[in-house]
């Protein structure tokens, strides 16, 4: 019984002295690991994060490429039907973009322009089938109104500038070119409607663009029509801005985000002069350190289906489309806003493929390419608008970095808790009177 009862008494010391020491001691190592994996993972995403806004960046055209391959399986997976139940245009975006795009990779490598044409031509065929003109009225004129009209007209003046067309498709260019220089010259507003009753200026700006592009690659036929066209916007400037308005039928609004980023990308081919000054406004009214606010500065609005939600005032719809606009206005805020895309765009790129935002939706990855590889078709180059600063990076280092120094001052304060701890613990014994080995007086001590 007596050797019973030690023996019973030195498990009781050696489950007490674990639950109170080891325990402890083992729950304290498991949330070091934890802590330290958490803080590699942070340090990883930092250092890619790093790389992206001060590395030198991949060509623009090859990552375009890719996004272009698989933004061609989307589509013809059905993306872009999906897109029109989401967008009022989103079947007709989807594939304009994806042919323009294929357009400007075309332009800036020569080698790419066979390609290019023959991907062009297959977006055009599509934009001009019945799935491309559902949602536009036959009556308007120009025919389906002036949105399809000009955006598919500026696709036929790519196509053209890649010298890749046939003879028909010039003809076509011809006649569709005709058609929208008459709509303008019996419009009693530079603005034509896209739906009936409805009429955006950017929409009549793409239009224009598109007949300031036949002068050039076809035949000097239109002079006359633009430079009209620009007189009467001129009159019909947004007070408070200066700008184009938003919305010109049914009622007049002033100028936001969504469409200006467009209107900068083409006004510069019709009147490069007015395109800069009009940019400069812009640049000054609407793009922010963080990006390009959909209400002018100091005027408050809500999203709706063309801006998105807003994040603090931030369309990253028109963030990313103004991105194309600095790059044919020659303004370093294009590499600024690429870079920042690239950091919370959360791209995924393969061997083959590219795509943003883990490929959730494909048209938010078509306006990104297209305004990735933006540049003018016939435009001069502009003269470089401002030097750029490197500053506007330190911002996003800090707000990368910070974490990984909390974690890191974390990890050393638990192995100083730790040590300090483990130094001062002393098992007590489970059973009362009954002394543990740390609680012994010294034997040589008491003897002495």
């Amino acid at each position: 019984m007596l050797l019973n009862l030690i023996g019973w008494t030195r498990v009781s010391i050696s489950v007490e002295w674990f639950r109170r020491g080891y325990t402890g001691l083992y729950v304290g190592r498991v949330l070091r690991k934890l802590l330290v994996g958490i803080a590699a993972f942070a340090v990883l995403v930092a250092g890619v994060g790093t790389a992206r806004l001060v590395l030198p960046r991949d060509d623009a055209a090859d990552g375009a490429v890719k996004q272009l391959r698989y933004l061609r399986e989307e589509i013809e997976a059905g993306a872009d039907h999906d897109a029109q139940r989401q967008f009022p245009e989103g079947y007709f975006f989807l594939n304009v973009l994806y042919g323009l795009t294929w357009v400007q990779v075309g332009l800036e490598d020569s080698a790419r322009a066979p390609e290019a044409a023959l991907q062009a031509r297959w977006a055009l065929d599509r934009i001009k089938s019945p799935d491309g003109t559902a949602p536009f009225d036959p009556s308007l004129r120009p025919r389906y109104g002036v949105f399809h009209a000009g955006w598919t007209n500026w696709l036929r003046g790519g196509l053209i500038a890649l010298k890749q067309s046939e003879a028909r498709e010039i003809d076509e260019y011809t006649s569709a070119s005709v058609e929208l220089a008459s709509a303008f010259r019996r419009s009693k507003t530079p603005y034509l409607q896209a739906y009936p009753g409805q009429a955006w200026p950017v929409d009549s700006t793409i239009a224009m663009a598109s007949l300031s592009l036949y002068d050039e690659l076809v035949a000097p036929r239109f002079a006359r029509t633009t430079s009209a066209w620009i007189a009467a916007v001129k009159k019909q400037l947004d007070p408070e801005t200066g700008l184009m308005p938003h919305q010109a039928a049914p009622v007049v609004t002033g100028a936001r985000a969504t469409s200006q980023s467009i209107i900068h990308r083409f006004l510069v081919e019709i009147d490069a002069g007015f395109a800069r000054s009009q940019y400069e406004v812009f640049r000054e009214r609407f793009v922010t350190k963080v990006g390009v606010r959909e209400y002018p500065k100091g005027i408050g609005g809500k999203g709706d289906v063309d801006s998105g939600p807003l994040l603090l005032g931030i369309s990253l719809s028109a963030t990313a489309v103004t991105m194309g606009a600095a790059r044919v206005q020659h303004d370093p805020l294009a590499d600024q806003l690429g870079r920042e895309g690239d950091l919370i765009g959360l791209p995924v790129s393969g061997l083959r493929t590219k795509r943003y935002a883990f490929g959730l939706l494909p048209i938010g990855d078509a306006f990104v390419a297209w305004s990735a590889t933006a540049r003018p078709l016939v435009a001069d180059e502009q003269p470089e608008l401002y030097s750029g600063s490197w500053w506007w990076r330190v911002p996003w280092l800090i707000l990368l970095w910070l974490p990984v120094l909390v974690l890191l001052g974390l990890i050393r304060w638990r192995g100083r808790r730790r040590v300090h701890g483990y130094a001062d613990r002393k098992p007590q014994c489970a059973i009362p009177g009954v002394a543990g080995a740390a609680d012994q007086p010294d034997q040589t001590a008491a003897s002495g």
